[in-house]
């Protein structure tokens, strides 16, 4: 079977480990097991990577720190956490850092397949908003045939509202999904980003916020 995507897998579990390695594989996925936090960072120097799969509690460097890291060195691979942590703390920290999914131990390995196959049939599509052109694999942004710009934090708050068009969106889960610490800040960001990109985010009174269809 021809590989599907690069994946990087961080989990000290010798058994889970295992499982996963065994299931990707079969599927066609190319992976890179890992135990501890400190040579996962390693690698991420040397090799570029799909996806992203981290337990939290590893040796020497958890996989919270460890995404943090990357998200501040500009490196936007998508990630999932896996792991027996349940406290919403951990859940909300996980996303506010950048993951893309969390999925708490234990699970069937087959559901972690089923969300990875979901993850790279949605990074293949390309998704248009009026005049913008928006490649989610890449995080790449197009209007007309200029390529946008953004800063780290406004492709985060920009790939957020794309992929909830025409949804509610309360301040509180945008806060939890990106990297803003607060509502004034919140706020700020988003009129830059309406002002950079021309999204029709509308602010919906002591709710959220929603961006409108094209």
């Amino acid at each position: 079977m021809a590989t599907t995507g690069k994946i990087l897998l961080l989990e000290d579990d010798l058994d889970l480990g295992e499982t996963i390695l065994e299931i990707l594989e079969c599927e066609g996925y190319s992976v890179t097991w890992v135990k501890d936090g400190v040579d996962a960072s390693d690698i991420t120097y040397e090799k570029c990577f799909d996806l992203y799969i981290f337990d939290i509690n590893v040796p020497n460097f958890n996989g919270l720190e460890l995404l943090k890291a990357l998200r501040e060195a500009e490196d936007s691979t998508p990630a999932i956490f896996i792991s027996a942590l349940v406290d919403l703390e951990s859940i909300s920290e996980a996303f506010r850092i950048g993951a893309e999914d969390y999925i708490k131990k234990p699970f069937f390995p087959e559901e972690l397949l089923i969300r990875i196959k979901a993850k790279f049939s949605n990074s293949n599509k390309k998704i248009i908003y009026r005049d913008i052109i928006y490649y989610p694999k890449n995080r790449e942004i197009y209007r007309g045939k200029e390529r946008v710009n953004l800063s780290r934090m406004q492709l985060e708050l920009f790939d957020f509202f794309i992929k909830n068009i025409d949804t509610v969106v309360t301040k509180e889960r945008i806060l939890e999904s990106i990297s803003v610490k607060n509502i004034s800040a919140l706020r700020v960001a988003i009129n830059k980003l309406k002002q950079l990109t021309g999204l029709e985010v509308k602010n919906i009174h002591g709710v959220g916020y929603r961006l409108e269809k094209s």
